[in-house]
């Protein structure tokens, strides 16, 4: 290990999270050698979430030199040269610099929804669902709002993209990053030039100095050089100036990529879901959609497939309470029981349930839920005189409605545009406790759901995956051949098939979670917190 640290023959992922940066060194057989992190909050800032330039260049600092030390310490080497190195971060935001490469506003984060005029005028104007996270919304509502900056853009991106920049000097972006700043055209991997035009034509009578297409960062397919690391670069990250220039880079890539990439979920007819306080999926596409759905955003692979994202707000959190709740009665009654194993026993009742969950019906809705129609959110809990009432009902009633509103867009992928899927990777804490969510998961998709090991490594170590295959891959070797073939040949994944009986469950659950979503409207509107500003 020593003499492969030594001759670079590793790969480094260093991804931007919400709450944590992180740093993954990788040897040649993919593992982990050592990792470094930095946590870190974005802040609510003149109107706008917003991490600053401060705290993203510490972060980049800190996370490396924590990996750089955990080498030391274990192998008792510094690191002077690393094989391949990739940049990842949140996707969408805004980050527009003029000529001197000044930064122009503050970094505004996908989180912000203060977009939403200038995200239904683009998606009218495409005829292309454009979300209010992607830069091209930012844009284009800073241009309605007729903001000072505008005439001194000189280039625009996203996080990771700026970390590339001024690390290599290259102004480039990964395809799968980049078809969440404006959409892409498969047929060119690149830009969609018909719809640059038409942006254009909409901004010409403010006369910027500048043409869309000017100020985009290039595009650049997954395994593709996209610089080397220069001298100030490799200053900027490695604060102890052992590193040397030179390396090469990737094109940098976003979360949503590299998750796909540590979940081998990048060929077409896969997919997988991230389950935590949010639930997404994303399905690769063999052909694409047939209409535009709000529900559904179009991006891409890192390898530039087009891919449906079905996400929704809210997810475990509910869920998690009614646990938590639990565990305080448990303790209540004077016993002292782990979380962890009070919590799996919890689940598992759910599947000695009715396949419907009995009659009852529940929304985790602590915020509001686009794919349903909710500005804002209720937790309801609802059962009729004649329902089952029981805990294994109870539970199951939770699960499933965690997986409502996700459900609600999937049917349009798999019912209305019959999108085809061999099968899902499924990755987040619920899957801890084995077989109960990907049973659930399994239902509600009716596709066969597994969950590997390597799903807990995370969207760095994804990154680094793209770095290794950047160095090592073959000739006309596709990404999905070498994560297939060389990453998780002999990687282990439990799969469940959907069970006949719990799919029929969740349809008869489904159609009734559809027709009380009116309740939750009702809730909405009526219920308001008192006397502390909630909504």
């Amino acid at each position: 290990m020593k003499e492969a640290i030594a001759k670079g023959e590793t790969s480094l992922g260093i991804e931007f999270g919400s709450t944590r940066i992180k740093a993954v060194l990788i040897d040649s057989r993919f593992e982990v050698i050592a990792s470094g992190s930095y946590e870190w909050e974005n802040r609510l800032e003149n109107g706008f979430w917003t991490y600053n330039l401060v705290d993203i260049i510490t972060g980049l600092q800190t996370a490396y030199s924590k990996m750089k030390q955990e080498v030391e310490w274990n192998y008792g080497i510094t690191i002077r040269t690393i094989g391949s190195i990739g940049f990842s971060g949140m996707m969408h935001g805004y980050m527009a610099f003029d000529k001197t490469g000044e930064l122009l506003v503050p970094f505004r984060t996908w989180r912000n929804t203060t977009t939403s005029v200038a995200a239904k005028e683009l998606t009218d104007l495409f005829q292309f669902n454009i979300p209010e996270r992607w830069n091209i919304a930012h844009l284009y509502q800073a241009i309605l709002n007729e903001e000072k900056h505008l005439s001194r853009i000189d280039f625009i991106t996203t996080l990771s993209g700026f970390i590339h920049w001024i690390l290599s000097g290259e102004k480039v972006i990964g395809i799968g990053e980049a078809s969440g700043m404006f959409p892409i055209d498969e047929s060119t991997k690149n830009y969609n030039e018909s719809m640059i035009k038409q942006f254009d034509e909409k901004i010409s009578h403010k006369s910027f100095p500048w043409k869309l297409k000017d100020i985009l960062p290039k595009v650049n397919n997954g395994g593709e050089l996209a610089g080397k690391l220069t001298k100030t670069g490799a200053k900027i990250l490695d604060r102890s100036q052992n590193l040397q220039p030179g390396i090469p880079l990737c094109p940098p890539e976003g979360d949503a990529g590299t998750g796909m990439v540590a979940t081998n979920s990048v060929r077409k007819r896969t997919g997988n879901v991230s389950v935590g306080t949010s639930v997404f999926s994303m399905i690769v596409l063999e052909k694409e959609l047939s209409e535009v759905y709000p529900e559904i955003d179009m991006v891409m692979t890192p390898n530039g497939s087009p891919v449906a994202m079905v996400h929704a707000n809210n997810c475990t959190s509910d869920l998690n309470a009614w646990l938590e709740l639990f565990h305080e009665f448990s303790e209540a009654m004077g016993e002292k029981v782990d979380p962890n194993q009070l919590f799996g026993i919890m689940l598992n009742k759910a599947l000695e349930a009715d396949p419907d969950g009995g009659g009852l019906l529940s929304y985790g809705y602590l915020s509001g839920e686009n794919i349903t129609g909710l500005e804002k959110g209720r937790p309801l809990f609802v059962r009729l005189p004649e329902s089952n009432f029981n805990l294994a009902n109870f539970m199951r009633t939770h699960l499933f409605t965690a997986f409502g509103a996700l459900k609600i867009g999937l049917d349009i992928l798999m019912k209305k545009e019959n999108v085809v899927i061999d099968g899902i990777l499924a990755h987040g804490g619920l899957f801890k406790t084995p077989v109960v969510g990907q049973k659930i998961v399994a239902a509600a998709m009716n596709v066969p759901v597994s969950v590997m090991k390597t799903a807990g490594e995370g969207g760095a170590w994804g990154m680094a995956l793209l770095a290794s295959y950047m160095l090592n891959k073959e000739r006309n070797e596709s990404l999905e051949d070498f994560l297939d073939k060389k990453v998780f040949e002999d990687v282990d994944g439990k799969e469940v098939y959907p069970d006949e009986m719990d799919v029929k469950g969740f349809e008869a659950f489904i159609e009734r979670y559809k027709k009380g979503l009116v309740i939750e409207k009702v809730a909405a509107a009526n219920l308001i917190g008192e006397g502390n500003g909630r909504n």
